[in-house]
């Protein structure tokens, strides 16, 4: 399998493109004045109080106030807050249509090897996509050995990442390092800095996008802007200089995006039907409550009987799907409607499919398995608004409904 990432950096926008064997994967776009919140850490004050809500809203300095839930504060602390009172918190999901930003106060900071837990005192976990026993103790021990060598005025916590994989003692020891002497540096800055004000910026979104989505399988990685090609280079330079030789400066007369035919990909990735290879289809329907996929049959008719057509379009719409939320990314409750299935085996074959094709994602899923109506209920993480939202605006005719009045079939002669 080759990997590539294809960049592209306009003043208006930067676009990342994850391809893998030359097909589209994953997009993740960002308008410039628009840049996202999830990560950033701000100094922020209580401006509402809901106690039937468990909750508190929060003003960081946007547009709409935050949303904390007590259960992402750091210690019991619900009671004894106050409205003006400031709290350091971390946004952990960019604000959503009418929706303000979800905070945590549960403060974490990834790196390339290691994700920095401030208020978890010498906790160590480890990615679950690292699977080798003896290199999952190999990294702890290293991990933990540092813990007990002292990372200034207290012991912190970290969650090793999947990129840490093979990793020498001193690149993790540089990488925890580096994380705690930015912590000091957050919390100095809290001091002396104003209420509803930035403390800490997370990396631009092609240096996030790098540190959290590649790993060392990635082949090639494409920019299409010299200027964001050296700043990439200088990052790959400090904290993956494994990723160094990889990095190309995209020069063709020829558009990045039309590598791949990324943006007939893009377009695609916005209708609601999707065709399999088989000449069955995919019915996706994004609201706001939630995200169904229904899967049809269409012309596809070769199997040996109406248990096995089924089967196999049931089969092939699992990976297809898979790829679709990704693409699209959607998030929350997403409802799949398989067309039915008789044997059992058949379900958990097409169950295991979804799962493993959902294993390559990296935003968390959660699979349900199918209910006492036939249908597999699940929910992928959102962090960020869906290529929809981002890409398209409500019609003005039918307000997003997707339909009109048809006044000609009601018209009376």
């Amino acid at each position: 399998m080759t990997e590539e990432v294809l960049i592209n950096v306009t003043p208006h926008q930067s676009r990342i493109a994850m391809v893998e064997n030359g097909i589209l994967q994953e997009i993740i776009i960002e308008p410039t004045k628009h840049q996202g919140l999830v990560g950033n850490i701000y100094k922020g004050r209580v401006s509402r109080l809901l106690p039937g809500m468990q909750a508190a809203f929060i003003d960081i300095g946007l547009e709409r106030s935050a949303f904390l839930h007590f259960s992402d504060l750091v210690t019991d602390t619900s009671k004894s807050l106050h409205i003006g009172e400031t709290i350091l918190v971390q946004v952990i999901k960019e604000p959503l249509g009418t929706k303000g930003a979800r905070l945590t106060s549960r403060i974490s900071i990834p790196s390339c090897y290691t994700v920095f837990l401030p208020y978890s005192s010498n906790m160590i976990g480890v990615s679950s996509r690292i699977e080798s026993e003896s290199e999952r103790n190999r990294l702890k021990e290293i991990v933990l050995k540092k813990i007990e060598l002292g990372l200034g005025e207290q012991n912190y916590g970290f969650i090793i990442r999947t990129g840490a994989k093979g990793a020498t003692e001193p690149k993790l020891w540089a990488d925890m390092e580096f994380l705690s002497s930015l912590w000091r540096q957050i919390k100095e800055k809290e001091i002396y800095a104003a209420p509803s004000s930035l403390i800490y910026a997370n990396l631009s979104i092609v240096l996030r996008s790098i540190r959290d989505l590649i790993g060392n399988s990635v082949d090639k990685i494409k920019i299409d802007s010299a200027e964001t090609c050296e700043e990439l280079s200088n990052f790959a330079k400090k904290f993956m200089p494994n990723l160094l030789p990889r990095i190309e400066y995209y020069t063709d007369n020829s558009p990045i995006f039309e590598l791949y035919n990324i943006e007939e990909e893009i377009n695609k990735a916005l209708e609601r039907k999707v065709p399999l290879k088989s000449g069955g289809y995919l019915v996706i329907e994004q609201t706001e409550a939630m995200t169904t996929i229904d899967i049809n049959t269409g012309a596809y008719v070769g199997g040996y009987n109406l248990e096995d057509t089924i089967f196999k379009t049931n089969l092939e719409a699992a990976e297809v799907i898979a790829r679709q939320l990704r693409l699209r990314n959607l998030g929350g409750i997403i409802i799949i409607d398989f067309i039915d299935m008789v044997e059992p085996e058949h379900k958990a074959q097409v169950l295991d499919s979804l799962e493993k094709s959902l294993a390559r994602d990296s935003s968390k899923s959660t699979v349900s398995g199918f209910s006492s109506l036939g249908l597999v209920e699940m929910t992928r993480k959102r962090t960020r608004e869906s290529l929809e939202h981002i890409l398209c605006e409500t019609c003005p005719s039918c307000a997003g409904r997707g339909s009109i009045k048809n006044t000609n079939k009601w018209r009376q002669n």
